[in-house]
């Protein structure tokens, strides 16, 4: 069984290539921020709490995203394996994270990280925003939030996995082909 994380900034394309790999690998796409959306739209408690932080540009507590995400993979008993997109953000939540999978008798196969500079992801998000409608992706100062959110809080699992021999690294500007390529090579060497 499959179970990688997309890392990197907000706009580094995780959402993008978690779907050409769901396709190829027959993979279950767990995305914290659709799952947000979800509850958003709906307005579940879990929706109005996340919402209150989304519209400061900060991450929603640990806890409520772990058990977000653990509802999610348990939904999926027959799944072929997992993508992880926005999820771990903290160290509390890789711990959790792989705590889980144990549980599951399954562990984190890596950590695939898109590496992006601020200014390119600024210029995606900024269009994103225009084309979807995305409030969080239309103001330049919650995007820069998010971006030093991430730094603060979510740059040091790149240690936490790299301990751990699970991360890996490549470049998040490219065609949406060729990145993809990059990340199938380290998915096939895995296996």
């Amino acid at each position: 069984m499959i179970a990688i994380v997309l890392f990197g900034k907000p706009g580094a394309g995780k959402g993008t290539q978690a779907e050409l790999l769901k396709e190829k690998y027959d993979l279950v796409h767990i995305s914290t921020g659709e799952l947000f959306r979800k509850h958003i739209k709906n307005q579940t408690s879990l929706g109005i709490l996340a919402k209150s932080y989304d519209e400061k540009g900060a991450l929603v507590p640990d806890q409520v995203t772990i058990d977000m995400l653990e509802q999610a993979v348990d939904e999926n008993p027959d799944a072929g394996g997992f993508i992880f997109d926005g999820f771990p953000r903290t160290i509390k939540q890789a711990e959790a994270l792989d705590l889980f999978l144990k549980t599951k008798k399954m562990q984190l196969t890596a950590t695939i990280a898109l590496e992006a500079d601020d200014d390119t992801l600024m210029k995606r998000l900024l269009e994103r925003g225009q084309s979807s409608g995305r409030a969080d992706d239309q103001d330049p100062f919650k995007i820069q939030n998010r971006f030093d959110e991430y730094n603060a809080k979510t740059a040091p699992l790149r240690t936490f996995y790299q301990e751990q021999q699970k991360f890996y690294s490549i470049n998040g500007i490219g065609t949406i082909e060729s990145i993809n390529a990059a990340i199938q090579h380290i998915i096939e060497r895995l296996k």
